[in-house]
């Protein structure tokens, strides 16, 4: 899902960063010091599952969990997937540092809205019932991510038309496995540490 460097236009690249910027300085504000163990657990689960990568062509392919990461942080999903993000273009060179906004907000901002959109029901739900809902939001942070990158995409060619629609297709069986794993994600943590989720209940995700 990461774009890679020199693959989008400058006006792309810049909204991104601005955008990315102001999310990133949002959510460390919403991320009170008993939640900074469950960032930095995401964040490196977001590190690990997606260095396992299938290119394509200016994309790539690989699970994100973003939609774990927004369900449970809210807002602060920003800073930490950023940080997963700014680990990986700078160890491995997996996307790049130029885009490394634009990848933040492809990929945080549709974990957000998922958490401010679900976050509440899983949070007052059984847990059975909150795997469903959490199922549901993973599946739609991924979907969301995968069309926001080839928006991103499109809006710097037209030439980028086909790898947009490739990407949005061969995410389609990521969609299903992400849905799976969030969903039992998030019924064990409903279970063990239901205290994840009191942001929620708050309204202060």
């Amino acid at each position: 899902m990461h774009i890679v460097d020199g693959a989008l236009a400058n006006e792309v690249v810049i909204g991104g960063a601005v955008l990315a910027a102001g999310g990133v300085a949002l959510g460390l504000r919403h991320l009170p010091l008993e939640k900074i163990p469950a960032a930095g657990v995401l964040s490196a689960c977001f590190f690990t599952a997606s260095l396992i990568h299938v290119p394509i062509g200016p994309s790539s392919v690989h699970l994100i969990l973003n939609g774990l990461a927004g369900l449970v942080l809210g807002w602060a999903a920003f800073p930490a997937l950023f940080v997963g993000l700014l680990l990986q273009a700078v160890f491995f060179g997996f996307g790049g540092l130029t885009v490394l906004g634009v990848n933040t907000l492809n990929i945080a901002l549709p974990a957000v809205l998922v958490g401010l959109l679900l976050g509440p029901v899983i949070a007052r739900s059984r847990p059975p019932v909150a795997a469903l809902w959490a199922g549901l939001g993973g599946a739609l942070a991924i979907t969301g991510t995968t069309l926001v990158v080839a928006v991103a995409l499109v809006l710097s060619g037209d030439e980028f038309l086909p790898a947009a629609r490739l990407v949005f297709f061969a995410h389609l069986p990521v969609i299903a496995v992400e849905a799976l794993l969030t969903g039992a994600a998030v019924y064990l943590a409903r279970q063990v540490k239901p205290e994840l989720f009191a942001s929620f209940r708050k309204g202060a995700a």
